[in-house]
């Protein structure tokens, strides 16, 4: 019988902090906002590009807090073994899958990072590379990567051991539940997941599984197309697998980090494998539902062998092999209302011909591993295993291992006291006991009619974008119940949410007549901003420090402010007269070595640059680093030979002073 357990595992860890208490008014930057289709992408495949990829990212807040200063950390796990697969999930982190180990050959099956460094790739920014990611939801990753879902022990009709994962996802205002079983003797970890809508209208509905498997592999799946999208922009169908003389479906032949979204076609078995020279390794598949694969690679060039490294150590390179409900992850899918998706996943060791997987024919190498899957794991039996799942996900959990966030608690008392019914089903426990101080004032809003007063100077907690909860609010504003500054201060950021920025601001307004706070003036500065009144954002940014000093986020916009206004003297005065916490973050230093370059400091800039400069929460796609480097080279040239800095000198430039490899984070040419 399979065997469930929580226990221990240390690495290696960069340190984590609590999330910022500002919330998100502005989307991050996000590479694949901007999308090119090409005339080779077919019109069938067009249809929901770019739908639901608007939502921001509130209620959540930034998770930025976070560096590169590397200490032995114990990680509290879940390990799910029988007599074939050992998997281990960190629970603290998304209930990541860490490790897939087959017993027999003591082959680990992932890619297991040797450190947890968290990087700035994901909706929140903290992500950290290795294992499966459970990304639900929204485009990009999900927004519990970096922090705990529920986890509880369940059972199979059987006996079984099941670790169940879930939580309240609060973009889409959907439950989602993940039950990993290891049936006893089998070589296959098998996932069901579920998701409900349980809305009366249709919402768009998006999900991953991010495989990380090490580079050094051959990719096979059942396709000879994909679509290919690169961080320029452009979507094109490729050929799989040679394009353009260069056979894609090998990791280290791509020069530039790009995407490879492979086009099964309808009625073939969905699978994916990353299998090495000896033709063996990890090979996911599920049932059809899930569709969607995916080859992601960093690419040989500098700037993808940065990243390798930054990510983990040198000499763990990797790529992701992934698996998603849509063709590509530039869209999400409608998911009608009132609605259960649900399918199966199997993750299996695949040991297959290396000469057919490494040979010269694609159709052979593709049919011998889909023969070794149909032998080991037959489709109707995975079919067979999948309507057994869907009848043992709905029996109520026998222990709770781990609470998440008590957000599906608040919806669940908020249903229940408005007379209606929480849809997720019994196997799904959101209790009391996850509720905190984030949903405090939420809560009181619900029992007594008004939501209570706090101390403007700590920073305010949970925020709430639901339309249900606005109402609430709105209305025990409307008659005089718990009429103070952080009620307007949650109102105008529900409003903002809205698009409502004429009302938010009035809120926010309101809110500073009541009781000053930074939060509000903040806020007032994001909104002066987006409409382009940079001048006024940096002077509400100035008054914002001026009320929290210790605030480094506060601190980060508001010199990213400043330059915007043309003001780069402030910024150096802001800096100096920073608390020693708030002027050594790496971020300040930054904006300040961009201010000193504004005002001719060269030679301080280069001092900077030059030393060890090390970014933790460098962003995907982010050339800040070496742009600066460019930028400094153009002025020194400039000025040692009496030229004009043009587009003459930015191309010598880049040709003649190629940055150094720590400040080179390009992922294109």
């Amino acid at each position: 019988m399979s065997e469930l357990r929580v226990e221990t595992y240390t690495m290696p860890a960069g340190g984590f902090g609590p999330p910022s208490p500002l919330p998100p008014l502005r989307s991050l930057s996000r590479v694949h906002r901007k999308i090119t289709t090409h005339e080779s992408v077919p019109e069938s495949a067009r249809t929901y590009l770019g739908y639901g990829l608007d939502t921001g990212i509130l209620p959540y807040t930034i998770q930025d807090d976070y560096d590169r200063r590397r200490a032995p950390r114990a990680f509290r796990v879940a390990v799910l073994e029988n007599d074939v697969l050992r998997a281990t999930f960190l629970l603290e982190f998304g209930g990541r899958l860490w490790s897939i180990v087959h017993k027999p050959s003591g082959r680990e099956l992932l890619y297991k990072n040797p450190v947890f460094q968290p990087a700035n790739l994901a909706v929140r920014n903290a992500w950290f590379s290795g294992g499966v990611e459970w990304n639900c939801s929204i485009q990009g990753h999900s927004p519990f990567t970096c922090s705990p879902l529920f986890a509880a022990r369940a059972a199979t009709s059987q006996g079984e051991s099941v670790l169940r994962l879930y939580e309240w996802e609060r973009i889409r205002g959907v439950p989602y539940q993940l039950d990993f079983s290891l049936p006893d003797g089998s070589p296959w970890l098998l996932l069901h997941v579920r998701i409900v809508n349980p809305h009366n209208e249709e919402i768009p509905m998006y999900w991953w599984s991010n495989i990380a498997v090490p580079e050094a592999v051959r990719v096979l799946t059942p396709a000879d197309a994909a679509y290919s999208f690169s961080y320029d922009g452009l979507m094109r169908r490729i050929p799989v697998p040679v394009f353009d003389g260069v056979d894609r479906t090998y990791p280290v032949n791509a020069w530039h980090a790009s995407d490879a979204f492979y086009d099964i076609p309808e009625g073939l078995r969905p699978w994916i494998a990353g299998l090495a020279d000896d033709g063996a390794g990890l090979i996911q598949t599920s049932t059809p539902r899930l569709r969607g694969r995916k080859l992601f690679l960093w690419g040989m060039r500098e700037g993808g062998r940065r990243w390798q490294e930054f990510l983990s150590e040198p000499g763990w390179p990797y790529i992701e092999i992934q698996a998603g409900l849509a063709r590509t992850q530039i869209e999400c899918v409608p998911m009608p209302a009132n609605t259960e998706w649900t399918w199966l996943e199997a993750y299996g060791l695949m040991e297959a011909d290396p000469n057919q997987v490494h040979g010269d024919d694609w159709q052979a190498a593709q049919a011998d591993v889909q023969a070794r899957l149909e032998s080991s794991l037959p489709a109707d039996a995975l079919d067979a295993a999948f309507t057994q799942a869907g009848r043992d996900s709905s029996r109520p959990i026998d222990e709770m291992l781990q609470r998440g966030s008590g957000w599906g608690a608040l919806e669940r008392l908020r249903l229940e006291r408005t007379g209606g019914s929480p849809r997720w089903g019994q196997g799904l426990e959101f209790d009391a006991a996850s509720l905190d101080r984030e949903q405090a004032p939420w809560q009181a809003l619900l029992e007594t009619g008004e939501m209570p007063w706090a101390d403007p100077a700590e920073p305010p907690a949970g925020w709430m974008v639901q339309a249900e909860w606005r109402a609430l609010l709105e209305d025990a504003l409307a008659h005089g119940r718990g009429d103070h500054w952080l009620a307007w201060l949650h109102l105008g950021v529900m409003r903002y949410h809205a698009g409502e920025v004429d009302s938010a601001i009035d809120a926010w307004k309101h809110s500073m007549h009541l009781d000053p706070s930074a939060w509000a003036l903040r806020n007032l500065a994001v909104a002066a901003q987006q409409r382009e009144r940079h001048d006024e954002a940096a002077g509400l940014w100035l008054d914002a420090c001026a009320h929290a000093p210790g605030e480094r986020q506060l601190a980060v916009e508001c010199c990213t402010a400043l330059l915007k206004a043309g003001r780069p003297e402030e910024v150096i005065a802001l800096h100096e007269g920073a608390s020693a916490g708030v002027r050594g973050h790496v971020r300040l230093q930054i904006l300040r070595a961009k201010a000193d370059l504004a005002v001719g400091d060269l030679d301080r800039v280069e001092a900077f640059l030059v030393g060890e400069v090390d970014v933790p929460d460098v962003r995907e796609g982010e050339v800040t680093l070496s742009d600066l480097w460019f930028e400094l080279q153009e002025k020194r040239l400039a000025a040692a030979e009496n030229l004009p800095v043009d587009d003459a000198l930015r191309k010598r430039v880049r040709a003649e002073f190629p940055p150094p490899a720590h400040l080179d984070f390009r992922m294109s040419g």
